[in-house]
């Protein structure tokens, strides 16, 4: 959990998703700027599947794309959002946590731009349907299969609008061509199924409760441990969380105190994302998650000193020793 004793969805990459003007990027998201409120609902085409011209992709999914634009041609305007190649995997639904990989090319300008698959690039983590995004990834992907490389045309609508963007490098009112790859959707009430394998007696015991938050119940009358207590009840089969990398959970929390719940990811909306081991959130959180298997279901107490110390936050007394349940179910 974060200092502030919230939750807040990671930050879209700058450089890739926030129309930021010529002048300099101004850090904001793509809601919030002017190339994105030049893309309104009103303003932007509907998506189809075809257009003349197109361009040609060549490559295999889950590796950089090759976008060849057609020679000594100008974009027809309209926003193309067509399927390379299906997966087989799950359909993206509106604000599921979606992962992308991208190849992008400027259609104006003819520049290759920024891709995941360069050195140092990453995959993209955000919901689809948001409305928060430009168009070209808000849209593009909802109904799609996980799995899945599609090609995206982005006039300037669907885009960066008038403003393009200065960190990718998009010049105003330029055409935008994207390769993403559709890694992976974690719908927002996911959890990690699996028996439990409850910790020993003295510890904080969970209840599974399916779709909904599991239950915690404190040991009656036991003090609480002064360092950080660690029981995985589901171990996952995934890759081991890294630090620096992002993560898509579920979570519930309460005070050893009196096992009250303080927060919970189902009081607001389902899975969260979030970044570990960089300092941002709790030093129980950073310590107690790194080095899990995703798809684990992991139990934390963590003491005060690990948590907010002798300040209050929000509905967490100074001094409290917390208890999370925390599933492990994404790492980007």
């Amino acid at each position: 959990m974060r200092r502030t004793a919230c939750l807040l969805t990671v930050p879209l990459t700058v450089a890739l998703l926030a129309g930021c003007s010529s002048s300099g990027g101004s850090g904001k998201s793509a809601a919030t700027t002017p190339a994105a409120s030049s893309a309104s609902a009103a303003q932007v085409p509907s998506p189809v599947a075809s257009a003349s011209p197109m361009p040609e992709v060549s490559g295999e999914f889950g590796s950089k794309a090759t976008i060849t634009l057609p020679a000594g041609q100008q974009p027809s305007g309209q926003f193309v959002v067509s399927t390379v190649s299906e997966g087989s995997g799950a359909v993206v639904n509106k604000n599921d946590w979606v992962t992308v990989n991208y190849t992008v090319k400027d259609w104006t300008s003819g520049k290759d731009l920024s891709s995941s698959y360069d050195s140092g690039g990453k995959p993209q983590l955000y919901q689809p349907g948001s409305g928060q995004l430009v168009p070209a990834f808000d849209q593009s992907v909802v109904g799609k299969k996980t799995g899945s490389r599609v090609l995206v045309v982005a006039p300037p609508a669907a885009g960066f609008g008038s403003q393009g963007s200065s960190a990718l490098g998009v010049g105003k009112d330029d055409t935008v061509v994207f390769v993403l790859d559709v890694m992976s959707a974690v719908p927002q009430d996911t959890t990690v199924p699996g028996d439990l394998t409850q910790p020993p007696a003295g510890a904080p015991q969970v209840k599974d409760n399916g779709k909904a938050a599991p239950t915690i119940t404190v040991p009656s009358g036991q003090q609480p441990p002064t360092d950080l207590q660690q029981y995985v009840l589901v171990k996952g089969t995934g890759p081991e969380v890294k630090s620096g990398q992002t993560l898509v959970v579920q979570y519930t929390g309460v005070t050893w105190a009196d096992g009250k719940q303080f927060d919970s990811s189902w009081n607001h909306g389902g899975a969260q994302a979030l970044q570990v081991g960089t300092g941002s959130l709790i030093k129980g959180w950073d310590q107690g998650l790194v080095g899990k298997n995703v798809g684990s279901r992991v139990l934390l107490v963590v003491p005060p000193s690990l948590g907010y110390g002798d300040q209050a936050s929000g509905a967490i007394p100074a001094n409290s020793t917390l208890v999370f349940v925390i599933d492990i179910l994404e790492a980007v």
